[in-house]
């Protein structure tokens, strides 16, 4: 058990994080991290990322966050790997505890601890994750152009992943558990009129096919749940659109969430509704979840605790 103390606690890594941890220490704050259970967030199971600025080829999400890291850890951030359990956010300063029985001290604290993707939770789609199992059509769409691919999901994410995907794919086949879908009439309109998508309807995934060498998706099998008969898709890739959950569990208590659980803050900035505690990056953002936005809302967290520590 340590006891750590420090004007700016960022809890959470990833894109929002490892920027605030930068900005912070840019800053003289002295900012310690504290990592969360997956170190540098979902980026880390992404393949090959395209679309961040200033990398003109491809690079794994692995490998991005490392270097943010490793950047965050050159300017003098301290990082600590452990899993904050417990908060107090009555008074200043802020006191949170961890899984390894840590007591981390802070006058200020950005909660950077993102939004996790649903998963159907089957084997093989844990399996194939990053090798043809998707859950980012933003992220992923570009490779697989001229492919066969599917969506999983009947609600507004689903059906914009599918609109997306067409911008790349041959064909992409919907697959939606009930007879009608959930999204917006706007968008069930665009699919309807977009021939290169079909929907599977009353179906779910009961596995993902693919090849051991290289490891990839190639297909998957899905039943009806109607008349139960089961049948063989071909496709290379899969996208899972059934929704994301904010990170968000320990801090219900304690802030200002949204319906949904993320955590609201105020127009143009990522102050929450306790004066000196910030929320940056998927977590009070719903609409992008982009790495390029994660970061920049861990720049205007840093700059926004810097700004509330020098008046205080």
């Amino acid at each position: 058990m340590a006891e750590y103390k420090s004007k700016v606690l960022i809890i959470g890594s990833g894109p929002a994080g490892y920027t605030a941890g930068i900005y912070a220490a840019r800053s003289g704050l002295r900012p310690i991290l504290v990592s969360g259970n997956q170190v540098g967030g979902q980026l880390t199971i992404t393949t090959d990322v395209e679309n961040f600025p200033g990398f003109a080829d491809p690079i794994s999400g692995a490998e991005l966050m490392q270097q943010m890291k490793q950047q965050a850890l050159n300017v003098g951030v301290q990082f600590v790997e452990d899993f904050i359990v417990e908060v107090d956010f009555a008074n200043r300063p802020f006191v949170c505890s961890s899984e390894k029985n840590n007591v981390f001290i802070a006058d200020s604290i950005i909660i950077s601890t993102g939004a996790s993707a649903r998963w159907l939770d089957i084997p093989s789609e844990l399996k194939y994750r990053g090798f043809g199992v998707s859950g980012c059509a933003t992220c992923d769409g570009f490779f697989y152009r001229g492919k066969d691919v599917a969506v999983v999901g009947g609600g507004n994410t689903a059906a914009e992943e599918a609109l997306h995907l067409t911008n790349f794919a041959n064909s992409v086949t919907i697959i939606h558990r009930r007879d009608t879908l959930r999204a917006d009439q706007s968008l069930q309109k665009k699919l309807s009129q977009n021939n290169k998508i079909r929907i599977e309807w009353d179906s779910v995934v009961e596995e993902v096919l693919g090849s051991e060498n290289p490891l990839s998706v190639t297909g998957i099998k899905i039943k009806n749940v109607k008349t139960d008969i089961t049948k063989t898709l071909k496709v290379d890739g899969v996208f899972i659109a059934i929704g994301h959950h904010p990170n968000t569990e320990l801090f219900k208590e304690q802030l200002a969430l949204t319906p949904e659980g993320y955590i609201i803050t105020a127009p143009d900035s990522c102050q929450t509704n306790i004066e000196g505690i910030f929320a940056a990056g998927d977590v009070q953002n719903p609409n992008f979840r982009q790495a390029v936005v994660a970061a920049g809302s861990g720049c205007i967290a840093a700059l926004e605790a810097e700004k509330f520590l020098n008046g205080n």
